[in-house]
């Protein structure tokens, strides 16, 4: 009996619909439909990058056309006030729920995502996305911010963990001949989540608004459904490969490279080893630079280039009139969009030249390219070309996206793909902390700069090279990253019991079992073209406001 008659067995007898067994994939299939399932899912929670553009409607939700404010009140009261408007730094707080629930949640079911499968990880993250916004939706229609914080930032920050690792492990599988490309493909969405996210909510807000509401909790609702639909669709298409699978006709290279093993290390043992750790540690510190630079592109763009951005070069910041900075908030609005380009863009380029040029070099090249972007920054400030300013804030935003979706395949490389979507889960624990110390870095430093009464176009002169010295960090992290000890890997037996236990009986065999390497036909053409209209739409919007830059 063949593994695919074994698990047809298996899937006719009792395991749920959104078990494991049922999405093990039969003769025939195309793994091309696999990436988009994914795209489905990280395109939704991707908006998460986009939330900025409820705080301020949020922040007048009582006083509409202007905030009702409390001067005197904390945060805790805050959280229970029905009398006050919320401030925009409280609402900002929501970032911090995001991603420390992100990499939270992707590191305690890691795990149980690996045994039971991406459809059911990714229907519970559909639950949570778009449950946690009908959550958040009821917060904000009662004023009460602890329930949006519980909706929208935890239950929804679960989600967040939970869909972005679903379809790593599964992805790298069905593409062994293109580790780097396939991640790629997926974790771009959740970079170009916001593209699409934003300006559609920006839409709906418009729409529900009125004289007597901001519009934002019926925008959270429509926004929830049509998540939880879209991200449904996505878990429902996904299918994991036979136990020994591999494509048709593809073999593992005959020249051995030191840097990528044939075996495979166990997830209670993964974090043992230095070079989790060391990977660890590359994460954190690229990530760190990039999303401080993420939170503060708005800001820095208006103070370094001011009155240049509307053709008046003689203007400095504090120069500018009321009127003056309404308009070059809009265009530095384009910049954060264009940056928002370059990360998407970056997620798949950079992972997929990985393939090429290995992963330990790719992030050599993040790092020395980085480093080299950060300390002309200044320079490119003081010349007043917005053009290398924003080139160079763009490729830099591309190694950001390109760390993340590079990562997956450099720790297949590391530890095998038996556990690679667990042990992903948990390195994503350097995401959270990078997420507190990239704003903290570049804000507070921005701070200290005011009040000592730097110039605003020179307030970012040394926050850049202080991200130089975390990228020279991140490099000698790099060059100390190994092969895992031979002691850290599983032994055959183990392996064979494993793949056994997953296939559900019986030796496992080796072969394609009638699934080719796929390609672009009819039904795959079409799952493209439905994650591919809302993604050109959402590019199309973000290019329509960055031109203004220019």
């Amino acid at each position: 009996m063949t593994t695919i008659e074994s698990a047809g067995r298996i899937s006719g007898a009792g395991a749920g619909f959104l078990d494991r067994e049922r999405t093990i994939a039969t003769a025939g299939f195309n793994r091309w439909l696999v990436p988009p399932a994914a795209l489905c899912i990280h395109l939704c929670i991707g908006m998460a990058y986009g939330f900025s553009v409820f705080w301020l409607p949020l922040s007048r939700a009582i006083g509409l056309t202007a905030p009702k404010a409390c001067p005197d009140m904390s945060l805790w009261s805050e959280l229970f006030t029905t009398t006050c408007d919320w401030k925009v730094a409280s609402l900002g707080w929501m970032f911090t729920l995001f991603f420390v629930l992100l990499g939270v949640s992707a590191a305690i079911w890691g795990g149980w995502l690996e045994r039971a499968g991406p459809r059911k990880a990714g229907f519970v993250a559909a639950l949570c996305w778009g449950g946690g916004l009908l959550i958040g939706a009821l917060g904000i229609y009662v004023h009460q911010l602890w329930i949006m914080w519980l909706g929208a930032g935890v239950i929804g920050g679960v989600g967040l963990g939970l869909g972005y690792i679903s379809p790593v492990s599964t992805l790298i599988k069905w593409f062994p001949d293109r580790r780097g490309m396939a991640t790629g493909m997926a974790i771009m969405g959740f970079g170009g989540g916001a593209m699409i996210g934003a300006p559609f909510a920006n839409l709906l807000i418009n729409y529900f608004k009125s004289s007597s509401d901001v519009g934002v909790w019926q925008t959270f609702v429509v926004m929830g459904i049509v998540y939880f639909i879209f991200m449904t669709i996505g878990a429902f298409a996904y299918r994991v490969t036979p136990a020994g699978w591999k494509p048709e006709g593809w073999t593992p290279p005959s020249e051995k490279k030191s840097m990528i093993t044939e075996h495979h290390v166990h997830l209670d043992n993964a974090h043992k080893t230095p070079q989790f750790w060391l990977i660890w540690w590359v994460l954190c510190l690229n990530v760190s630079a990039g999303i401080g630079v993420i939170g503060m592109a708005s800001p820095m763009l208006q103070e370094i280039f001011a009155g240049k951005l509307i053709g008046h070069p003689e203007l400095t910041f504090s120069q500018l009139s009321a009127d003056q900075k309404t308009v070059i908030a809009g265009i530095a609005a384009g910049f954060a969009g264009l940056l928002s380009l370059f990360n998407i863009g970056g997620r798949f380029a950079w992972a997929s030249l990985s393939d090429y040029i290995g992963r330990k070099n790719t992030y050599y090249t993040f790092f020395i390219l980085g480093i080299l972007l950060y300390a002309l920054a200044p320079t490119f400030a003081a010349m007043g070309s917005k053009l290398l300013f924003v080139l160079g804030f763009g490729i830099i935003l591309s190694m950001y996206g390109g760390g993340f979706a590079t990562v997956p395949a450099y720790l297949a490389d590391m530890f095998g793909t038996q556990f690679v979507g667990a042990i992903h889960g948990r390195l994503l624990t350097a995401w959270s902390t990078a997420g507190i110390i990239g704003p903290v870095v570049v804000n507070y430093i921005r701070e200290f700069q005011l009040a000592a009464g730097v110039p605003r176009d020179q307030l970012y002169n040394t926050t850049m090279y202080i991200l130089c010295a975390m990228l020279i960090a991140g490099i000698i992290c790099n060059y100390l990253i190994k092969p895992v000890h031979s002691k850290w890997y599983m032994s055959e037996a183990e392996v064979a019991k494993l793949q056994a236990s997953k296939a559900g009986a019986g030796p496992v065999q080796t072969g394609s079992f009638g699934i080719g390497t796929g390609g672009l036909d009819g039904k795959a053409a079409l799952f493209w073209l439905f994650v591919g209209v809302p993604l050109i739409w959402g590019v199309y919007k973000t290019l329509q406001s960055a031109w203004q830059i220019f």
